[in-house]
């Protein structure tokens, strides 16, 4: 009985990660337009009056709020507050994979068409500097470069070394970062949205 009862309990609406009720959740969306009779992706350069990341080049998205029924309605709606895209006529193509950048900070990707010609006429100018779109075919054909980051764990000046094996002296796990780079004319692409779209392209080719 017991058993039955811890199995149907572990199946019920199970965490993609242990952490993921509690971690930042974001949602993007990556906008396809077509230009010219090609298909290409729309890219926002962020304003340079934003408090985070201004004049960093992403996708459409944001947080993920308590109001959003899911984080494709989350990924919509900031969407339509930053490009001025109706939800109604969004196309949506599918979800990728999320990007979990560590415990406390995932993110939702989805794929869908937008109206180009909505874009132009309505971008938000206070969060969104200027928008621009790079050719799928470019995208395809195009082969991004990598650095690495070292990144080190720094604890907390009241951390607890007495309780743990080695305290002070405990060595620490160091990781590197792959951080990639898509340069197109003026433009470089880079940080969570060229990992995403790095994904995505090797997803279609």
């Amino acid at each position: 009985m017991f058993l039955d009862k811890l199995k149907h309990q572990l199946q019920q609406n199970p965490s993609l990660f242990i952490g993921e009720e509690s971690a930042f959740r974001s949602a993007v969306l990556i906008p396809l337009v077509e230009v010219d009779g090609k298909w290409h992706i729309l890219f926002e350069v962020r304003s340079m009056t934003m408090r985070k990341q201004p004049g960093d080049i992403s996708f459409p998205g944001g947080r993920i709020d308590a109001s959003d029924a899911s984080p494709l309605a989350a990924a919509l709606r900031e969407t339509h507050e930053e490009l001025g895209i109706d939800p109604n006529t969004v196309q949506v193509i599918g979800q990728l994979s999320p990007y979990i950048a560590s415990s406390s900070f995932v993110t939702y990707p989805f794929v869908a068409v937008v109206d180009y010609k909505q874009i132009i006429d309505g971008y938000n100018k206070q969060e969104v500097e200027q928008v621009f779109t790079v050719p799928l075919d470019w995208l395809l054909q195009y082969e991004p470069y990598m650095h690495l980051v070292s990144i080190e764990p720094v604890p907390s000046l009241d951390f607890p070394f007495d309780k743990i094996v080695n305290g002070a002296q405990y060595q620490w796990r160091t990781r590197s970062m792959e951080e990639w780079f898509y340069d197109y004319e003026q433009y470089t692409i880079w940080g969570l949205t060229a990992r995403i779209l790095k994904y995505f392209i090797e997803k279609i080719r």
